[in-house]
């Protein structure tokens, strides 16, 4: 067993965690990370970053560097119903210079956060390492946490632990923080990519062209991602009838990809589903302890905010922490100084989602006969274009606080 004296320790090295240790390192924090994964290659599901995110990545100098490993720009989120285009949400006439949703792999992003935080000789990253226990003192006060490795128990004494360890997070169920989970919509999404030949499309859709809605957009390196929208918890009597039986259902759905559904989907395992639903924790904050990210409140895949808060978490609670490290001071009101305004931020996020998974994804004869006179109606409105600015930008008094950082760590601009 080995002990590790740092100012934070985040557990989780996803968006949320490593640009928030990122931050922390160029103010001159000590930051330890823990991280169950034994590297970044695995799979991820969010892969698109709305502009908000982007913008807050290149102040930090990271996107450039994750753009360069790989990613495709699209110019529109579009809802289709046969053919026919409801809603067009053309990003290209939004504010530059980040008008687009970029389509990135997750891991480009990670690698780069990762690369950049481990040019400081105060970080320490200890991949393959469960967070196992919180360590409390005698007043309850969360002190640190105890990382299981390779290299056995890791005691990691912090001024303040960070759980940023996603919508399952230990962190959260150690410290005994309740969860309310809702249930965004009553669909469930099955994930899969196609590999294609042709030309990437340069749009985010949702579109019906038989069956059930779907989601598609390009994937680095010259895939299709797909979510195919099922009821709530069918997909095991659906799964039950067999593999051929799914891919039936899903050239219904994605007539044009048929061919391909056919001979790329050989197996179950090509196949992931997705327990959609959203939440929040109760509690954001207790004495030294602080969530973000999923840990705090999940979002399903409508709309496209996973990312997106995530970063924007994280810059949001830097200054806080930093503060709250030179006042000696990891209290449950200290650190509310995030959680509780942004807990605003986040609420309003969720009722958008909700709005829009009712709107696009809602079956039925009445719902197909409403759909496309409210769409029209709605997207010739100022509600519209405020909808689709939060969804783009999110609060846009987030920033990077450069002021912060040490001398020779303020980012190029």
């Amino acid at each position: 067993m080995s002990e590790i004296p740092t100012d934070f320790c985040i557990v989780g090295a996803g968006p949320a965690g490593l640009t928030l240790a990122l931050l922390l390192l160029r103010s001159g924090a000590r930051v330890t990370v823990l991280e169950r994964s034994r590297s970044l290659e695995r799979e991820y599901r969010g892969e698109i970053l709305q502009p908000g995110g982007q913008s807050l990545l290149h102040d930090l100098g990271v996107l450039d560097g994750a753009r360069a490993r790989g990613c495709y720009e699209h110019d529109r989120f579009l809802l289709e119903e046969n053919d026919r285009i409801l809603i067009n949400g053309d990003y290209r006439k939004l504010p530059g210079p980040f008008n687009c949703l970029l389509s990135i792999p997750q891991q480009h992003i990670l690698q780069e956060l990762l690369e950049q935080c481990r040019t400081h000789t105060k970080f320490k990253y200890l991949e393959a390492t469960k967070c196992s226990t919180l360590i409390t003192d005698s007043a309850g006060q969360v002190r640190g946490a105890i990382g299981r490795g390779p290299a056995g128990d890791q005691v990691v004494h912090a001024h303040c632990v960070i759980g940023a360890d996603g919508r399952y997070s230990k962190v959260r169920r150690l410290a005994g923080v309740e969860y309310d989970r809702m249930e965004a919509f009553d669909q469930d999404v099955l994930w899969f990519k196609l590999p294609t030949d042709s030309n990437l499309p340069h749009d985010v859709r949702i579109f019906r062209a038989g069956g059930n809605p779907a989601l598609a957009y390009a994937s680095y390196p010259g895939n299709i991602q797909i979510g195919w929208t099922l009821p709530h918890k069918s997909y095991q009597q659906q799964a039950a009838l067999g593999l051929d039986h799914i891919k039936a259902q899903l050239c219904n759905a994605l007539p044009e990809q048929a061919d391909r559904i056919q001979a790329e989907i050989t197996s179950f395992k090509d196949l992931s589903l997705l327990d959609v639903f959203s939440g929040t924790a109760r509690e954001w904050a207790k004495p030294g302890l602080l969530l973000i990210g999923d840990s705090a409140h999940t979002h399903g895949p409508i709309g496209a905010q996973g990312i997106n808060v995530a970063i924007q978490d994280a810059v949001a609670a830097h200054p806080v922490l930093l503060a709250s490290l030179r006042a000696g001071n990891a209290s449950t009101d200290f650190l509310n100084r995030f959680a509780t305004p942004r807990r605003h931020d986040i609420h309003r996020m969720m009722k958008i989602q909700a709005m829009q998974g009712k709107t696009m994804l809602s079956t039925g004869t009445i719902s197909s006969m409403i759909r496309p006179r409210m769409a029209k109606l709605v997207s010739h409105t100022r509600l519209y274009h405020t909808v689709l600015n939060q969804l783009a930008f999110g609060n846009q008094t987030i920033r990077i606080r450069h002021e912060l950082f040490e001398p020779g760590q303020q980012t190029p601009q």
